[in-house]
């Protein structure tokens, strides 16, 4: 039964997000459906990607389907690390654009597909290069920190990349007091808690992230009060206030099968629930963010065309891989002498540790 809504309710556009986040949360009390797949689809994508040996990886904001016929599923820095690794000629990435020109990029040898090449990132397309370069000559002191959600050009005019997981080990390792900081608004004032040096922001930000509100998270609390709220570093500063813990997507699946709570409001991608519901068995989880667009262009349909044809497949200029290789590589050796830490509790983003 839904709960009493407060008068007057006027329809404003917060509000009407909040009755459909109270409408998402209902269902959420069972088990979650069997997705709608086509099952003998799925066991064609499998064999065909055997037979050619290739290596399928998948986000984890990808569609339920999806994460059945990949090998490896993550966040941006585990996939990454993964494509970097892997010895397989052709790697299908189940993703956005940014994400498969990094996998190309870190291994140049092997064949990259995407299945939709239209699938762009938007927030990635937000602060390119162009303002890379500005904020260079306003800031020429600065280093350059560029999110992995950007365009390979901007990546290309940067120092050093990072990931939400290891974005605040990643500013802490470069020389320059000053940092430039591309291209999430929302990803750039998480950091700057836990950091003396003076980040200078760019003006992008996730959509699906920056449209959480306080009373969206608000009316699920009054629904779920003994869950707990984790969300993730691209969310605004006053939803990173409310939270109990911040993770990044791979962080999250960590986090909730250690923590004591039995239930979860995920401050992040809906699609995330699908992987948390796999993986952490016997508790519950409650999205109170909407869904990425882009990511679920992918679908299993494009995937065998892409397995077919050899359709989608990456190509970048030799000299722009060249140039982003550095920042991209910088990023994974601090990642791993620096052991980043993918979650930080509330207690700990208090006190800026």
């Amino acid at each position: 039964m839904i709960p009493a809504l407060p008068e007057p309710w006027a329809l404003s556009r917060r509000r009407i997000q909040i009755i459909i986040t109270i409408v998402k949360a209902l269902p959420s009390d069972g088990e979650p459906a069997e997705p709608a797949c086509n099952r003998d689809l799925i066991r064609e994508i499998r064999e065909m990607a055997d037979r050619q040996g290739v290596l399928i990886l998948a986000h984890n904001y990808q569609s339920p389907e999806i994460y059945q016929i990949a090998e490896r599923i993550g966040d941006s820095l585990e996939l990454a690390r993964a494509a970097q690794e892997t010895d397989a000629e052709t790697i299908l990435f189940c993703g956005v654009d940014f994400m498969a020109d990094t996998a190309k990029i870190l291994n140049p040898q092997a064949r990259v597909l995407i299945p939709d090449p239209q699938a762009r990132c938007t927030m990635a397309h937000m602060a390119g290069e162009q303002a890379a370069m500005k904020l260079r000559e306003q800031y020429p002191d600065a280093e350059v920190v560029s999110y992995v959600n950007t365009t390979t050009a901007t990546k290309a005019v940067s120092d050093i990349c990072c990931t939400s997981a290891n974005a605040i080990e990643i500013v802490e390792s470069v020389e320059s007091d000053q940092v430039i900081f591309l291209p999430d608004r929302n990803l750039a004032a998480y950091v700057s808690r836990f950091t003396r040096k003076e980040i200078i922001p760019a003006a992008g930000f996730c959509y699906v992230h920056d449209a959480i509100t306080r009373e969206s998270v608000d009316a699920m609390q009054k629904l779920h009060p003994e869950a707990a709220f984790v969300a993730h570093p691209e969310c605004r500063p006053e939803i990173i206030d409310m939270a109990d813990a911040v993770c990044s997507t791979g962080g999250m699946a960590r986090f909730c099968r250690d923590a004591s709570a039995s239930s979860f409001i995920i401050g992040t991608e809906s699609g995330m629930l699908n992987r948390l519901r796999t993986e952490v068995v016997g508790k519950k989880f409650f999205s109170v963010a909407g869904v990425c667009a882009p990511m679920k262009q992918v679908t299993l349909e494009k995937i065998k065309t892409c397995l077919t044809t050899g359709s989608g497949e990456v190509l970048l200029d030799q000299n722009l891989m060249d140039a982003v290789r550095g920042p991209l590589e910088r990023m994974i050796e601090v990642s791993k002498s620096m052991k980043s830490r993918s979650c930080r509790t509330r207690e700990e983003i208090r006190k800026g540790l």
